[in-house]
């Protein structure tokens, strides 16, 4: 009996055995499957539409060929007919001046520097800052290919530091094409294509637009326009006018200025976005020379309830901006525009305020014809003005 009992305990304990080793053999193979599933490869080739770093490629390879180096400096002759307009303003221009116990100097020295560029279209017209071909008058072009040309300004935008350039002769470059900034979204992945500090050529980095609209009056001019892309890609000294592009290779943005306590990338960068490019870049093509924005040449009040009862304005509900001074020899004052009118309207564009006046007007340049309507005593009335410059 005793036995018995031996041979059953004996039975049982080796099923279980059996069967946990059973369980254990399972438990093993679903690991096993989980680590399969878990380290299938990641595929990175993914179309465009999903955003992903494998499309960097394409887009590098579209836009890398329309980016140039550009080395810009004054020529021995530029920089003597300075010193000679110095001399004429300030006969005692050769002597030593206070500047000089600092570091200064009363003397013109040669500028140089060098930048970026974009390749707007086939005949070598291109885009660049102001800031990087401004002051020169001998420009050197490398394109992708190491290939050197000599460039002439065609014309600058002080306002946006804008410029474009062009090489005498040139045929069949290869243009970027311009995309729409007014499409570009924060967080959307664009790529940074330049020449960072004069010897890294075409060196492409990626990030995401970080913001859009940014002003910081980095712009040196009083009517400075600025509505930059702020993004993370890595841009350094060198790469100014170079190209922002989205994932399609297209053009959004010129490549201006980092914000930096170093001088080097800190971890943002910005560009002038492509719809203000397109506009400068026509102006310049169809107008020739520097643009010169301008101002209307009025001073004032917005209009509000106190306004229209202190002045007694009938305005039948309207709002403006109430004229208390007109500028000597403005556009305002030569088109004809009192003390006491109220600006309602500018090219058909409804005026609330003084912000709606520049808002309006930003674009506009000596020479411009613009038409305003006016509240003057009551009446409306639509005045003609031809823009001018500013005194």
């Amino acid at each position: 009996m005793k036995t018995y009992f031996q041979l059953l305990a004996a039975g049982i304990t080796g099923g279980l055995i059996v069967l946990a080793g059973f369980n254990i053999s399972r438990y093993q193979s679903t690991l096993n499957n989980q680590h399969e599933i878990k380290a299938m490869p990641v595929n990175f080739n993914m179309s465009p539409a999903t955003n992903m770093p494998g499309d960097f490629v394409e887009s590098a390879k579209k836009s890398t060929g329309s980016v140039v180096h550009i080395y810009s400096e004054e020529s021995d002759a530029q920089v003597q007919a300075k010193r000679n307009k110095q001399r004429r303003n300030d006969p005692f221009s050769d002597f030593f001046g206070f500047d000089d116990f600092f570091g200064g100097s009363n003397f013109y020295a040669p500028k140089n520097g060098s930048g970026s560029g974009v390749i707007y279209s086939s005949d070598g017209y291109i885009i660049t800052n102001n800031h990087v071909v401004g002051f020169a008058d001998k420009i050197t072009v490398t394109d992708s290919e190491g290939k050197k040309y000599n460039a002439v300004k065609v014309g600058t935008d002080e306002s946006t530091d804008l410029a474009l350039i062009k090489i005498e002769g040139a045929k069949n470059f290869t243009p970027i094409r311009i995309g729409d900034s007014e499409k570009v979204n924060v967080g959307e992945w664009v790529l940074a294509v330049g020449n960072p500090f004069g010897y890294l050529t075409s060196t492409v980095t990626a990030g995401i637009v970080s913001a859009k609209g940014r002003s910081l009056d980095i712009i040196r001019n009083e009517k400075a326009i600025e509505e930059f892309i702020q993004t993370d890609a890595a841009i350094n000294p060198g790469n100014s006018g170079g190209a922002l592009v989205n994932l399609q290779g297209e053009l959004v943005g010129i490549n201006t200025a980092i914000a930096t306590p170093t001088g080097v990338f800190a971890g943002y960068s910005f560009a002038i976005p492509s719809k203000i490019v397109k506009r400068v870049v026509k102006d310049i093509m169809e107008n020739g020379g520097n643009i010169e924005r301008t101002n209307l040449g009025v001073g004032g009040y917005d209009i509000n309830d106190e306004l229209i009862k202190e002045f007694g304005l009938k305005l039948n509900g309207r709002k403006g901006f109430y004229i208390e001074e007109v500028e000597k020899r403005s556009a305002a004052q030569m088109g004809g525009l009192l003390p006491g009118d109220v600006i309602i309207e500018i090219n058909s564009t409804p005026i609330n305020n003084y912000d709606d006046i520049e808002k309006t007007m930003k674009y506009n340049k000596v020479g411009d014809k613009i038409s305003l309507k006016v509240n003057r005593n009551g009446k409306e009335m639509t005045i003609p003005i031809q823009l001018r410059k500013s005194f």
